[in-house]
């Protein structure tokens, strides 16, 4: 009987944190400016850098040069609706 409540509780706290939970915006590399190209002959592309900093922290011991992304539009900006 106590496993019973306490599985009731469990999922009464579950659906209440789901109700709190707000959602949230997926993240794409196109979200990023600054890409990072791995300096191995693989080639990799990883473009989840917010600053050229951050890019080259990343890269510092392993190689690899830090790139403007051409995927990146800018932040969105809502137009005013006449």
């Amino acid at each position: 009987m106590r496993a019973v409540a306490l599985i009731g509780l469990v999922g009464l706290v579950g659906l209440a944190a789901a109700g709190v939970a707000t959602p949230s915006i997926a993240q794409s590399a196109y979200d990023y400016p600054w890409c990072a190209l791995r300096g191995d002959r693989g080639g990799g592309q990883s473009c989840y850098f917010a600053t050229r900093e951050q890019c080259e922290t990343t890269l510092s011991g392993i190689g690899g040069v830090c790139i403007r992304s051409p995927y990146y539009r800018g932040p969105y900006v809502r137009r005013p609706h006449y």
